[in-house]
């Protein structure tokens, strides 16, 4: 089954990734100048261009901020767990995962790519049930980072930890609650950061399994952060410890 995805980054991210574009559909209303990076990228590699009425895109992408640009796309490939845990235990001690505890929000998983693929991350661990899954909005939100990102999901969640943990991977899951500080955590060592459902947070039986708990410090009156913005604010004291810590 084919799908689409929309949006000037998303679109670009896809073309440079690989040669999974079918086709690119354009409004005829669109500014050539914006896109020009997308033509000449398509020309290469022999992706062909249509040029529609902005209502057809409307029609096929409802709800959406399309930016007059569409992309249609052949199936999504998940990959497999242990192309991940590979990729991650080959990293020199600088392995990076993030499982998304039942992340439910497409737009919040959008962001958790996003924020992701920028920092690095290595790959993604998603549930196939009560979870959201990569589909268009996902692409969109994601500005183009799901493109570049690998995506597994698990029938078991619970289990994937346990096999993560088996290569010497350190479960470290994030929480509010916890007394230990992000900033006090030794993150020189192969991680996957387990963050939790936009409303229960960890689950039970994933929180038992952690090796760790951390928490961000907080000084204002919110005591919580939008679940990409958290990993973001991890992400970033990963990459100082590793990059910059003696």
């Amino acid at each position: 089954m084919s799908y689409f995805v929309s949006g000037i980054n998303a679109v670009r991210e896809t073309l440079r990734k690989g040669n999974t574009i079918i086709e690119i559909v354009i409004a005829e209303q669109r500014k050539i100048h914006r896109i020009q990076e997308i033509l000449d990228l398509a020309e290469k590699k022999g992706v062909p261009i249509k040029f529609k009425d902005k209502a057809y895109i409307d029609s096929i992408m409802p709800n959406l901020s399309h930016q007059g640009i569409v992309a249609l796309l052949k199936n999504y490939r998940y990959f497999n767990l242990d192309e991940l845990i590979t990729t991650a235990i080959e990293s020199d001690g600088k392995g990076l995962l993030l499982v998304a505890d039942h992340i439910t929000d497409t737009g919040n998983l959008g962001a958790l790519i996003r924020t992701a693929e920028f920092f690095g991350v290595q790959g993604l661990i998603l549930p196939k049930d009560r979870s959201a899954c990569i589909n268009d909005i996902v692409h969109k939100t994601s500005a183009g980072g799901s493109a570049h990102l690998p995506v597994t999901r698990v029938v078991n969640l619970s289990r994937a930890i346990d096999e993560l943990a088996k290569n010497n991977v350190w479960i470290i899951g994030a929480s509010g609650e916890s007394n230990t500080s992000i900033y006090e955590f030794d993150w020189r060592r192969d991680v996957a950061l387990v963050m939790g459902n936009e409303e229960k947070g960890l689950a039970r039986i994933v929180r038992e399994k952690c090796d760790h708990i951390v928490s961000i410090p907080g000084f204002g009156q919110i005591d919580s952060l939008n679940v990409s913005v958290a990993s973001g604010v991890i992400f970033s004291e990963i990459v100082r410890q590793r990059s910059y810590s003696k």
